[in-house]
């Protein structure tokens, strides 16, 4: 049994996501863990709320709560709002978690022993009027590389570019906006990321199958002289992972915390750990997923992230793995996504423009988006969510496609043979070259699943769709019952078993449909049809079904309208 570990970029805790983010990690990461696991793989995919830094501390204070109460809080509400979409993660856990405090500490002192951390006596921002060192994301100001009057300290979101905090022009803190900003000495940990350049190029060019995307960015971020340099992982904050710790190799260093973007993507190990607590297994269990040295060799991992996380993933992550010299399980592949944009605009978290996780479910079910986000996944480029587009998509795709071809076979057996798949004769010309395209479309389909291609894949269903409705209109058994009710028989047969193959294999995209077909079907489950022919003959005359309740209503036109309206740009 192959084995595949699959990770999600970690969501950050200050507050719900919207759909960009949703389908720039977690929803793809969904797809591929469901279908691997239908493919009979052994799969663990882990995914974690990134708790620490500067945006938790000043979304904890904006809601007037203690930062440790917050994100309990946040937390559950994005563990049941990822319930919601059916994100069937293995473990959803926490980078605030003692496991990640223990890793994160054990890693930095390896990296200190193997000379990649080093103690640099710095100047920092410090603010008078709040009486503190000001980490990185409590300054704000114009960035110095396109001049975007919003960059942070660490990172310009409009152009990417990572800053450190004395490179802003006109900064100001964001805490109580104060310009009275000064230079003070104090000391930070530093990882030597420069020391891991020829390392880096060698392990990045032995990915030769990385989609484009991902390699361009991790080549650019290399080698375009200031993309590797050593970096800061330790701030002024009071949570996160304490840098001063029983056993530090280094003092001095009270009152500090590792960098966010340190601590949480070694979380995506401590949270295999995490699981296995939770399962009640020891540490071998999630060792075997993460230690090459204790079964991770065959194992492989495929990481899930838009295209702002990458320089992290493939540069700084990768630092830490390699450098602290222990046998981790180093990433095999990493798909990377471009942005999606909101109706002629941008999704924003600040400005409340766009919809929202919890938003989206409270008007139609996790399906409805699931199908269009992923069949309008920004891979190649950045793509864009309207609301016209979404409700063609709906309508077409789902309600008059999948959704009318199941309603009409069903409805007609019951209406002419009964509740069971009629007795009748066998399969004729069409449904032998059905079956033959069919095949070879579901082989497409596997194709572009096993290359994590996810608009080629819905194109591919869609197709497999598309067939078994021309094929209906096609034979059209209602006439043809008045003439040959066998032959009839035969084309009701092979409708209804059309119906499990679809269930079968559109359960990675739209769960809930597949499992209402299950059901409806009364199919024992739903493995992978990897002879075709054979699943379209599966159901043999006699079994049982009932008819299925309309699977997709269709989007009027004033609901349209009303919800472009609503998410305009009020969310506070």
């Amino acid at each position: 049994m192959a084995r595949t570990l699959i990770t999600s970029a970690l969501p950050y805790i200050n507050g719900i996501k919207h759909l960009g983010n949703l389908v720039g990690s977690q929803l793809p990461a969904d797809l591929y863990a469901r279908y691997r696991r239908a493919r009979g793989d052994e799969v663990l995919f882990l995914c974690a709320t990134d708790e620490h830094g500067t945006p938790a501390e000043i979304a904890a204070q904006k809601a007037g709560k203690p930062v440790a109460e917050y994100c309990t809080e946040l937390h559950d509400i994005q563990a049941e709002i990822a319930a919601g979409f059916r994100l069937s993660f293995d473990h959803f856990g926490r980078s605030s978690s003692q496991p990640n405090h223990a890793l994160t500490q054990h890693l930095a002192t390896k990296l200190y022993e193997a000379g990649l951390i080093e103690v640099v006596e710095e100047t920092q921002i410090y603010s008078e009027t709040d009486g503190r060192f000001l980490p990185d994301r409590y300054i704000e100001g114009t960035c110095p590389n396109c001049g975007y009057d919003s960059a942070r300290g660490d990172q310009c979101d409009n152009c990417t570019k990572q800053l450190d905090p004395t490179d802003l022009i006109e900064p100001h803190s964001t805490i109580s906006g104060a310009t009275d900003l000064e230079q003070r000495v104090t000391k930070h940990l530093y990882l030597k990321q420069s020391n891991m350049r020829d390392a880096l190029n060698a392990w990045i060019d032995s990915k030769a199958d990385w989609p484009v995307l991902t390699t361009s960015i991790a080549k650019k971020w290399l080698n375009d002289g200031d993309g590797l340099q050593d970096r800061g992982i330790t701030r002024d904050l009071s949570w996160g992972v304490p840098v001063q710790f029983e056993g530090a190799p280094w003092e001095g260093m009270d009152g500090k915390v590792f960098y966010v973007w340190f601590d949480a993507p070694i979380e995506y190990i401590a949270c295999g750990a995490e699981w296995a607590a939770k399962q009640g297994l020891d540490d071998e269990a999630w060792e075997r997923w993460w230690r090459t040295d204790k079964g991770a060799d065959d194992v492989r991992y495929v990481q899930f992230m838009g295209k702002d996380n990458v320089p992290f993933h493939t540069l700084s992550f990768p630092v830490t793995m390699l450098g602290a010299g222990e046998p981790w399980k180093m990433v095999d592949y990493i798909k990377s996504f471009n942005y999606l944009n909101y109706d002629g605009g941008q999704f924003s978290t600040s400005r409340g423009r766009g919809v929202f996780m919890d938003q989206a479910l409270s008007i139609l079910p996790a399906d409805y988006w699931r199908w269009w986000l992923l069949s309008h996944a920004p891979e190649s480029s950045d793509s864009e969510f309207t609301w016209e587009n979404f409700q063609q998509s709906v309508n077409k795709d789902l309600a008059d496609v999948l959704g009318n071809f199941v309603s009409r076979i069903t409805k007609f057996c019951r209406s002419k043979f009964s509740e069971a798949v009629p007795e009748g004769g066998e399969y004729g010309e069409q449904e032998q070259a059905l079956i033959a395209d069919l095949t070879a479309k579901v082989a497409e389909y596997q194709s572009h699943m096993d290359a994590i291609d996810v608009r080629k894949g819905a194109n591919a269903l869609r197709a497999i769709w598309v067939a078994g409705n021309e094929y209906l209109q096609s034979v059209a058994p209602w006439s043809t019952f008045k003439e040959d009710p066998e032959k009839a028989a035969a084309q009701v047969r092979l409708g209804l078993n059309l119906i499990g193959l679809y269930a079968r294999l559109s359960a990675p995209f739209i769960p809930d449909t597949a499992g209402k077909l299950q059901t409806a079907l009364a199919l024992p489950d739903l493995d992978w049809p990897e002879d075709v022919a054979g699943a379209l003959d599966a159901l043999k005359p006699g079994h049982g079904f009932t008819v299925p309740d309309n699977l997709f209503a269709k989007i009027a036109d004033e609901q349209r309208e009303d919800w472009q309206e609503k998410f305009a740009g009020t969310r506070s």
